[in-house]
């Protein structure tokens, strides 16, 4: 921001009246936080909000929901135990955060070469008890609409609805805390976040950002199935990366590059050593064997 602020600084001083105009559209672009939902909110409503991540730990899968279709499904529906999970934590009447977190999300599975239902799954849970499955359905059908396919990517990405108990006890389980806002009706203060699950329901990987890149989440999605899913380049990258929970985002790491690229400039040197003792080895015996066959002809 700052970049854009001093070319413009002469201009302020020739008037003034544009100082109201910039501050204004410097507030409204720093407005969208992954941290919380930050609009017309006191400090104090916003303490206890956000992630503490529990990389490993596993979702209690018992847990019950309710489907867009009103029927109570039992969360380990969603777990195969290879399909690797995506689960997100919104609620539907947020006037700002849920919508812009969703739609950039729609829009980064959108990227991907991979459906919904058959290379990964989305679970999107509604923190807000008082949301039913008709409001669940809207949304799926609002967030499904700006992709490719939204009828096949339908089967694979799920909007459930439940009780209090079951809501807090999955939040609790993955690590985000979010409260009900005091004196505003149906309303959340909540952090903006992806939890990655492998298909057995085990926590790989956090995404505590608006706007998730595809070629992000597909890392992230090979990196919960294990390398089951994606190409051999996924699995090589992944290997020679590491994840920045600032930047939300994978990037090559010089130490595994170089550890993989010693342990793979060994294994090439073995090989040619190989190849030539082999090839050494041979002329040795047939050297000997000519030698043989003289020594036995002077004889004769």
């Amino acid at each position: 921001m700052l970049s854009f602020l001093f070319p413009v600084a002469p201009r302020l001083r020739a008037s003034v009246l544009l100082v109201p105009a910039l501050v204004l559209c410097w507030a409204t672009a720093l407005q969208p936080s992954a941290s919380a939902q930050r609009a017309n909110r006191s400090p104090e409503a916003l303490q206890g909000v956000g992630v503490e991540q529990r990389l490993g730990a596993s979702l209690p899968q018992s847990l019950s929901f309710r489907n867009e279709a009103g029927e109570s499904v039992p969360l380990r529906t969603y777990f195969d135990g290879e399909t690797p999970v995506m689960l997100t934590l919104n609620y539907h009447r947020c006037p700002q955060l849920c919508r812009i977190q969703l739609q950039k999300f729609a829009r980064a599975l959108g990227g991907l070469e991979w459906t919904a239902g058959e290379t990964y799954t989305v679970v999107t849970v509604d923190i807000s008890p008082e949301e039913g499955p008709a409001i669940a359905r809207t949304a799926k059908k609002r967030y499904t609409a700006v992709l490719d396919e939204p009828e096949k990517v339908a089967d694979g990405w799920h909007f459930l609805t439940g009780e209090r108990p079951a809501i807090q006890a999955l939040a609790d389980s993955v690590g985000i805390r979010y409260k009900r806002l005091q004196n505003k009706e149906h309303q959340f203060a909540h952090p903006a976040a992806i939890v990655f699950l492998s298909g057995s329901g085990t926590i790989t990987r956090y995404f505590t950002t608006l706007s998730p890149s595809s070629g992000n989440v597909r890392t992230a999605l090979v990196e919960a199935s294990n390398g089951t899913v994606g190409t051999l380049a996924d699995r090589a990258f992944l290997a020679c990366a590491r994840f920045d929970p600032d930047a939300n985002s994978y990037s090559a790491s010089a130490f595994k590059i170089m550890r993989y690229g010693s342990v793979f400039a060994a294994l090439l040197i073995g090989a040619t050593l190989f190849v030539f003792w082999r090839r050494e080895k041979k002329q040795l015996d047939a050297a000997q064997e000519e030698g043989l066959e003289g020594l036995v002809k002077d004889r004769a």
